[in-house]
């Protein structure tokens, strides 16, 4: 009998285990986007053993002390970090930490993986080979044989180093040199599609073919792999496919963005793909309230169907039989810039749990993998019915608060919203690195001249309201876990009182800017609005100083790429401002206080 239990047990316990892995043999990989510069996101997904609890295959290191940055280049010379010097142990101890996060993902059961910038080379390097290695207006280039040849002595150098590394994310586009004090680099796509076939033809040479390790090449670039299918293929049919070489690729037409398209190069051509998903939308509060994107992701966003339609595929459920769709790439944490900053990741384990429980097996339908986290999470009764409600219109009032369900919205506009930021309707930025402000300018007059930027107003009062909703089902939730819990109250409190601040700071900023194209201003509405965005920012400050679960606040101003804070001085507050004054200084016109 104990024999036959003992048999049972050890089945059963084996169809668990089964059952936690992809059947299909699929990539499930997560990856903690730390913010670049910042102290190290505190979170559970960094735990390797967690993350195969779940369900993942492998573990992405985003740090961005890149394990190339971690080697020492020795055997090109040894004079780029001498031996002793404070570089040299720089990089010894970078690459200290490099092997104990693979040690830890192997121990785990899952594989690792680093997040890799090119390029990024040592400044002494690039000092000691300048003539050799850069172009005629100084950048580093693939285009210099001798660019070439010290890549490969690199990677050659590095799989030395690190022999159980498991395979490298590469990113170009952007290089973040925030974390490594002692390299430099730039973007190494100067020649178009010819640049990314020289240099994925290296990397499957170097990486795949000799050393058996796995590349994730990232299409997530500046100049179109990304986005345009011509590009894409222009690229990829000029590489023969190796089973180790995947293209790894945003589920969206850009940035993790609603109202932008699903993305067309996804299926195409005669590589493996894995696709990319934000878990903690860094347009969208990064889990300081409600966000449950996954049921966008699989089956398809509201706005496919309205103001973005598409012509194509538009979810997960659609390309999953795809021979190309070779599993999913989680960011659990972070993307972006600063804040907000969260003290719980209730949200971002949702959408995390969804995607990575639904890929191990695609069969399953999205409801069926959110059941199952309300049955892991203790959400029982009536508090499931309403938990489902809560979360599915999130992502309905996360579209009409910072995008539009059914205006045009272009891409560039959602620059308006994102990190902890909210820009005003100023028609200048005071930067042009990756300025904000600027973009209502465009949106309002846009709205204006088509006489709908009263109903474009109206949405983020229709979004208010559905965070209102929310608000009353939170209260009605109740989980085994009581900080969670809790903070289900909070987060949907937060969001209240965020979008209410955004309705009137709409609202004043459209009046306002009606007067300033009329010459007339409503001043009694103006009033009241500037009134009530007053009272909801009060509320907004007093919900975090009695809650210190609460996520740290977004500031009224525009976005812009300059560290540490990211802000000047324009954005919502700026623009409230100006038309503040307006009334307080008596100068609108009189028949403003009855203009309807």
């Amino acid at each position: 009998m104990n024999t036959r239990l003992l048999l049972f047990c050890s089945l059963f316990i084996f169809s668990l285990h089964a059952y936690s892995q992809n059947k299909d043999g699929r990539y499930i990989l997560d990856m903690v986007h730390n913010n670049p510069g910042e102290p190290l996101t505190q979170s559970v997904f960094n735990d390797p053993k967690a993350l195969k609890d779940q369900g993942y295959t492998g573990q992405v290191f985003n740090d961005f002390v890149f394990a190339h940055a971690a080697i020492t280049f020795k055997k090109l010379n040894p004079a780029i970090f001498p031996e002793g010097s404070k570089e040299w142990q720089w990089v010894m101890n970078a690459a200290e930490t490099v092997r104990k996060n693979i040690k830890a993902a192997h121990a785990a059961g899952i594989k690792a993986y680093y997040f890799t910038d090119v390029i990024v080379l040592p400044k002494k390097l690039v000092e000691l080979y300048r003539s050799d290695i850069c172009d005629s207006l100084g950048r580093i280039s693939f285009e210099r044989p001798r660019t070439l040849e010290i890549h490969r002595i690199m990677l050659e150098e590095l799989f030395e180093t690190f022999p159980d590394l498991d395979g490298l994310v590469i990113r170009t586009g952007e290089t973040y040199l925030n974390n490594i004090p002692y390299h430099t680099g730039n973007n190494p796509i100067t020649n178009g599609p010819q640049s990314h076939i020289k240099l994925i033809n290296l990397l499957r040479d170097e990486v795949c073919v000799k050393r058996n390790k796995t590349i994730f090449y990232r299409t997530w670039s500046f100049g179109g792999m990304h986005e345009s299918p011509d590009y894409y293929l222009k690229v990829v049919n000029s590489i023969t496919p190796h089973p180790q070489l995947i293209f790894s690729i945003k589920h969206t037409q850009g940035d993790y963005l609603r109202t932008v398209g699903f993305n067309p190069t996804l299926t195409l051509g005669n590589h493996s793909q894995i696709v990319e998903v934000q878990c903690q939308r860094e347009y969208e509060g990064k889990g300081a309230y409600p966000n449950y994107v996954m049921n966008g992701v699989i089956n398809g966003f509201e706005e496919y169907e309205t103001n973005s339609p598409q012509k194509g595929y538009k979810s997960l459920n659609d390309i999953k039989n795809s021979p190309n769709f070779k599993g999913v790439w989680s960011w659990s944490r972070g993307g972006g810039w600063v804040g907000p900053y969260i003290s719980n990741e209730f949200w971002c384990k949702l959408n995390a749990y969804v995607i990575a429980h639904w890929a191990t097996n695609t069969a399953q339908t999205e409801e069926e993998v959110f059941n199952r986290f309300m049955d892991e999470n203790g959400i029982a009764g009536a508090s499931r019915k309403e938990f489902r409600e809560l979360c599915l219109l999130s992502a309905k009032a996360v579209l009409r608060g910072h995008f539009s369900s059914e205006l045009p919205f272009e891409k560039d506009w959602t620059f308006w919203m994102r990190d902890e930021f909210l820009a005003g309707v100023d028609s200048l930025p005071e930067s042009p690195s990756y300025a904000s402000e600027g973009m209502l300018y465009r949106a309002f007059s846009k709205y204006y001249n088509q006489g709908v930027l009263e109903k474009a107003v109206a949405e983020k009062y229709e979004a208010a309201a559905m965070w209102q909703k929310i608000e009353s089902l939170s209260r009605k939730i109740v989980m085994r876990n009581k900080a969670d819990q809790a903070y289900v109250r909070v987060s949907s409190q937060y969001g209240l009182l965020l979008h209410k601040i955004i309705a009137e700071g709409w609202n004043i900023m459209a009046l306002g800017f009606e007067g300033d194209k009329t010459g007339v201003y409503n001043k009694s509405k103006i009033k009241t609005s500037i009134e009530n965005y007053d009272h909801y920012w009060k509320q907004y400050e007093s919900l975090k100083n009695e809650n210190p679960a609460c996520a740290t606040l977004y500031k009224p101003y525009a976005f812009v790429y300059i560290g540490p804070a990211y802000h000047l001085k324009k954005g919502m507050g700026a623009s409230v401002d100006k038309y503040r004054k307006l009334i307080n200084t008596g100068s609108m016109d009189d028949k403003a206080s009855v203009t309807k």
